[in-house]
């Protein structure tokens, strides 16, 4: 296996032709969740990925284990759980960007425990990547993303900061796991709001311990700190219909470009490619081709 990810997914509805949130509307399920949406991004791009949480026993599960599958994710570490449900989440597109309504308190992925770490990470993989959003879930799977990270292997963490799933303590909790992990993906604003931060640079100065950080500043650039240097990117411009997932895919881009051993500038183009596509639709998934072909047509 190239990559397990683990954490929270939940049934995304959101309106088919990507406007607001109202009573006539179409609605579109799908599964929605950081780390299986690097998973299937991952897929996509030619890599063995696989993904890793609890789900209830309800229809709403088999529909993200229906569809990963679909993408070509390994879903066999999944643990079903008869007594909580799977979550569900509603998106609603407006002019100003889209708002999330969280509908996830007492899911089955909230009660991920040290133990299904253990065995989850006993099956090997040449990467692990995980985000913020599953360790604030609840406390045991708080434990169990610290489990994660300081175990064995290589460790990539988005950072993924949801201020609504929180309760006073992201800042320290969050910088906390980053510098534990080998990998670090964080939004330039993100890092601006967790910890004042103004500046790629001096989100390098607050979080020097990671061997790869990627600072992601939106439309504008990816700057990378890598033992290689310092890199910049440009964002690729594109029209935004729905910006949920972007990151999400951004990581699948530069995670694609580290496996394959690329130079540190196709991973940030990858990263951007993957990004803009999702920017583009209106769900957090976008089809992608095999990385090797987006290479030939970067140029």
């Amino acid at each position: 296996m190239d990559v397990l990810t683990v954490g929270e997914t939940m049934v995304m509805v959101t309106p088919e032709a990507g406007g607001r949130l109202v009573s006539d509307s179409r609605f579109l399920l799908r599964p929605g969740g950081a780390e299986s949406n690097v998973a299937a991004l991952l897929a996509r791009l030619g890599h063995k990925a696989a993904w890793a949480s609890a789900l209830g026993v309800d229809p709403l599960g088999d529909l993200v284990l229906d569809d990963l599958q679909r993408h070509g994710v390994d879903t066999s570490l999944v643990r079903r759980d008869e007594h909580r449900p799977t979550a569900v989440y509603f998106k609603d597109p407006t002019p100003d960007g889209t708002r999330v309504y969280y509908y996830r308190a007492g899911s089955a992925a909230s009660a991920i425990t040290t133990a299904d770490i253990a065995h989850w990470t006993a099956h090997p993989a040449r990467l692990v990547h995980v985000s913020g959003i599953t360790a604030a879930l609840s406390e045991q799977a708080r434990e169990a993303t610290r489990a994660l990270i300081r175990g064995p292997g290589l460790v990539s963490f988005d950072v993924n900061h949801r201020p609504q799933l929180w309760h006073g303590d992201a800042h320290e909790v969050l910088r906390e796991l980053a510098q534990d992990s080998d990998i670090v993906f964080v939004g330039r604003d993100e890092a601006e709001a967790l910890w004042g931060t103004s500046d790629a640079e001096s989100v390098r100065a607050f979080l020097d311990r990671p061997r790869y950080l990627v600072v992601k500043d939106a439309a504008i650039e990816a700057v990378s700190f890598t033992p290689t240097g310092v890199h910049r990117v440009p964002s690729t411009k594109v029209d935004v219909v729905d910006a949920v997932g972007a990151g999400d895919a951004f990581a699948a881009g530069w995670l694609s470009g580290f496996l394959d051993d690329r130079d540190e500038v196709t991973r940030l183009r990858l990263g951007h490619y993957a990004a803009a596509r999702v920017l583009e639709s209106p769900s957090d998934f976008a089809e992608l081709p095999p990385a090797g072909d987006i290479i030939g047509k970067l140029g």
